[in-house]
């Protein structure tokens, strides 16, 4: 996915768009943290890359000296004038802005609102799963963790199902094309809300039930929500959603495949579930986020410039052996798991109970129709780089 050069140092010249990093960025993270702890590049007009827990979680908890208003490290920082909501709020929304931005979603993500969609969830999942059977051979990423979100999120905000390869075009394009040129990445961004805009005003003139007209009459500070600030919110929506839970999904099913031991204890021991997917989730955590630099300042020796970028790779932090026993070993029934999957601070995933839900029905129908599988061409692999990263391709072989 890169567009850059290749790395050769990666203390000093880092990017998380390069193809080595897609592959496997586990051995530098490990490298860094004992060797340079918090790395700096000059691409990209200068970003910081923290890889210890302790450190991730100090940037992510401090709103004062780190902004917000762009979580999506690239060639282009949105003006000043976009605070305190940011580009896609409430993530990129900075206090006291974000309070009550973040609360308006709260109610649509509650465990209880969450419950309801369980059940066209697991249709679903069981409606990919009858469309695999009779292969031997099937993708596990392209042919079902892909689509899943894709539906649930679709169906919540009342968008068309059948755009399903619109907005995974859109997901790819903001997530993976952080490096393309300034003018084309535009082209895209200017796709996507012209899309957005769309569907807003399709809401305003035919109101329904669903996440969008929600939206659209919903009051913050106390005047109906702007259409501008909803089509940022269910841009949001729409690629947070998608991406980062397809690549929870198929890294959970890549770790089975690969790990026999694991995948027959869970058949052993179903109820073991929901313990597993928070170790998966923390030992494969799919998202990176990002701050920038308020004000030129040393932070632990490093001498941080105003609008710098910051990375917040939760994925280094959750393997980081000083917060974890074992950081590099999966053990699905681990006890304690205060894992940073879903972010730290006052960012952490609104959409965590929604983001579980799918990951534990997906899980569940595929072991129940497929309960023996393993990889097909471990080299056939291919995994996402940029700030989300999950399997884009995983043949597996299976057996009934």
């Amino acid at each position: 996915m890169g567009h850059h050069p290749p790395v050769d140092d990666w203390t000093s010249d880092f990017d998380h768009t390069d193809d080595v990093w897609a592959a496997d960025p586990y051995p530098i993270w490990e490298e860094l943290r004992t060797k340079c702890p918090v790395a700096h590049t000059e691409r990209y007009g200068g970003a910081w890359l923290p890889t210890r827990y302790e450190d991730v979680a100090a940037i992510a908890y401090d709103t004062d000296r780190f902004t917000s208003r762009s979580v999506i490290v690239s060639e282009f920082r949105p003006p000043m004038d976009f605070a305190p909501a940011g580009i896609a709020p409430p993530i990129s929304s900075d206090p006291p802005f974000h309070q009550d931005a973040r609360r308006m979603l709260l109610p649509i993500f509650s465990p209880q609102a969450v419950a309801k969609l369980e059940p066209s969830t697991r249709a679903y999942c069981e409606e990919l799963i009858d469309g695999l059977r009779g292969h031997e051979i099937v993708d596990a990423a392209e042919g079902y963790a892909q689509h899943i979100p894709v539906r649930v999120i679709a169906n919540m905000l009342g968008l068309p199902e059948s755009d399903a390869d619109v907005f995974r075009g859109f997901v790819n394009h903001v997530l993976e094309g952080v490096a393309l040129p300034l003018e084309q990445r535009a082209e895209g961004m200017l796709s996507l809300f012209g899309y957005l805009q769309g569907q807003i005003q399709d809401h305003i003139d035919h109101p329904r039930d669903d996440l969008i007209t929600f939206l659209l009459e919903s009051e913050l500070h106390g005047e109906k929500v702007d259409p501008f600030h909803v089509a940022r919110t269910i841009g949001l929506l729409l690629i947070a959603g998608i991406d980062t839970t397809w690549s929870a999904i198929g890294a959970s099913l890549w770790h089975l495949a690969k790990t026999p031991s694991d995948r027959e204890r869970l058949l052993a021991e179903p109820e073991l579930l929901p313990v597993a997917m928070e170790e998966m989730l923390r030992a494969y955590a799919p998202v990176t986020m990002a701050r920038l630099v308020r004000e030129d300042m040393e932070w632990n020796g490093c001498p941080m410039k105003a609008e710098e970028w910051v990375l917040l790779p939760f994925p280094s932090a959750n393997r980081d052996p000083e917060a974890f026993e074992h950081a590099d070993e999966v053990i699905i029934d681990r006890a304690e798991n205060r894992h940073a999957a879903f972010g730290l601070g006052i960012h952490r995933c609104a959409g965590s109970h929604l983001a579980r839900m799918e990951l534990r029905v997906a899980l569940e129908v595929w072991l129940d129709a497929f309960p023996v599988f393993e990889l097909a061409n471990p080299a056939a692999v291919r995994w996402s780089g940029g700030q989300v990263r999950g399997p884009r391709t995983l043949p597996v072989r299976v057996r009934r």
